[in-house]
């Protein structure tokens, strides 16, 4: 059997949402597209409190900046951090379009989020992004550095995959 044949079994099996994250989400996703509008990498996020609350939200700037650490998820830490308290962001909710890489999950380390949900996950991604090496990542789940971090963070994913997967049909160099 070819390795292309046992593919499909080995990616994360799609998450079931609520209704509310599932808004939150798709919410994530239009903010990637937005990103993809302006010339950047497709991908978006937004952090929203336990009350519903939204506190942040950004999309990947890295074209238009030239900053590689312009990331839509630590974009919106930056923006909410220093607005909200450690505590108050431990119960609040930072939705991605797509799986957070390892500076952003470091960066939600960090900001002590407590919960991340994300559209589509870095396997799937993988496949938009080719054998590039100015487009490959870290081959490593945020799970992997949520699972390190001394509080809990919460992780769900990958969810709404087809929704989140059509900001980058044709957005990656080939």
């Amino acid at each position: 059997m070819s390795v292309s044949a046992t593919l499909p079994s080995l990616l994360p099996a799609p998450q079931a949402l609520n209704a509310t994250d599932g808004r939150y989400l798709r919410q994530a996703i239009a903010l990637a597209d937005r990103a993809r509008a302006r010339g950047n990498r497709p991908f978006g996020a937004l952090i929203v409190d336990a009350q519903g609350v939204v506190l942040a939200e950004a999309s990947n700037a890295n074209g238009e900046s030239g900053d590689c650490t312009a990331h839509a998820e630590l974009s919106a830490i930056r923006l909410a951090s220093p607005q909200h308290s450690r505590q108050a962001l431990a119960s609040a909710t930072l939705y991605s379009s797509a799986e957070p890489c390892v500076m952003c999950a470091g960066a939600i380390f960090w900001s002590a989020i407590g919960r991340v949900i994300y559209g589509i996950d870095a396997e799937r991604l993988r496949v938009f992004r080719g054998e590039r090496l100015d487009q490959k990542d870290a081959e490593l789940s945020c799970r992997d550095v949520f699972g390190r971090s001394s509080h809990a963070i919460e992780c769900i994913g990958p969810a709404l995959i087809d929704e989140a997967r059509a900001s980058h049909q044709g957005a990656w160099k080939a």
